[in-house]
């Protein structure tokens, strides 16, 4: 394929501008094949789709696509950061507002007023979710010992559906999509549950509660894909699950990440075939940009 110069007008459509991107070169070139795959994954039908989640990007106006791709059920399952389920729940009833990656964070925290990246988050809305969550915490411990992540997740998507909340994981709770958290503990909601196994000794959160569910669904799958949004545990979760049946078939990566320091973030998706984790005849891309940037796009590409 020759490399083609980009002509954008008043006139040119998303599908237009995607089919120039394929033959633009660098990463927009990449970004056309993540599309690409993306379709071919939504197209099969034997196929059993993830997204996997960071936290930082539910803080984010993304949240909006990802409830829109719950409610499509364009996805089987969840992976995310134990923040991820945070700031779906607050959202869900308090506003975030944009600020400045260049505010000063002295001044800030004598605010009372949390900087993620360029977007603030009031303490205040901390003190709602514990009093929110609380009454969560004793429905579900009422009626599961030990409790798993997804387990807790259904039930707070279940407290937002009655509550008549936009919010992800209601979308998830309404499409039976379960939604895994493996790093839970490390979020506001795992210090809620800190402070709620003080007052309930036989609380307890099952590490691996989820596991023998998902294993079974992805032994279950004549194939697998994901969609991988940045790094972390969620990323890592993802793709050593499909070990179990051999690696994903399809893998389509976004990160900010590279691989030359050996993390976990910024490994390739040929590295993950050298584990297993991704299949070797696997499809896959992987866009080196912000989620925010290119998701949008890939997603308006589908």
């Amino acid at each position: 394929m020759n490399i083609t110069d980009l002509r954008v007008s008043r006139d040119t459509t998303l599908k237009g501008l995607g089919k120039q991107l394929a033959s633009t070169g660098l990463q927009s070139s990449e970004l056309a094949r993540a599309a690409a795959i993306s379709r071919r994954m939504l197209a099969d039908q034997h196929c059993t789709r993830f997204m996997s989640l960071t936290s930082n990007l539910m803080a984010t106006g993304l949240r909006g696509l990802f409830i829109d791709m719950a409610e499509a059920k364009r996805f089987h399952g969840v992976v995310a950061a134990g923040g991820a389920l945070d700031h779906d729940i607050l959202r869900a009833f308090r506003s975030y507002q944009l600020g400045s990656f260049e505010d000063d964070d002295t001044q800030l925290h004598q605010q009372d007023v949390n900087r993620l990246g360029n977007i603030h988050i009031p303490n205040a809305h901390y003190v709602f979710l514990e009093k929110w969550l609380q009454p969560v915490l004793k429905r579900v411990h009422d009626e599961t010992h030990p409790v798993s992540a997804s387990a807790l997740a259904f039930e707070i998507g279940k407290q937002l559906h009655q509550q008549r909340k936009r919010s992800f994981l209601a979308s998830c709770y309404r499409h039976r999509i379960p939604v895994y958290s493996p790093g839970l503990v490390d979020s506001a909601i795992g210090l809620q549950l800190y402070f709620y196994k003080q007052d309930h000794p036989s609380f307890s959160l099952d590490a691996t509660g989820d596991m023998p569910e998902l294993a079974t669904t992805l032994l279950a799958s004549k194939r697998t894909g994901a969609w991988i949004l940045g790094g972390g545990i969620s990323k890592h979760y993802t793709i050593a699950s499909n070990l179990l049946r051999g690696g994903l078939d399809y893998a389509v990566y976004l990160t900010t990440a590279f691989e030359r320091d050996g993390s976990l973030s910024g490994a390739h998706t040929r590295e993950a075939k050298s584990w297993g984790k991704v299949r070797s005849t696997g499809q896959t891309a992987v866009v080196h940009a912000e989620a925010t940037l290119a998701f949008p796009l890939l997603y308006a590409l589908l």
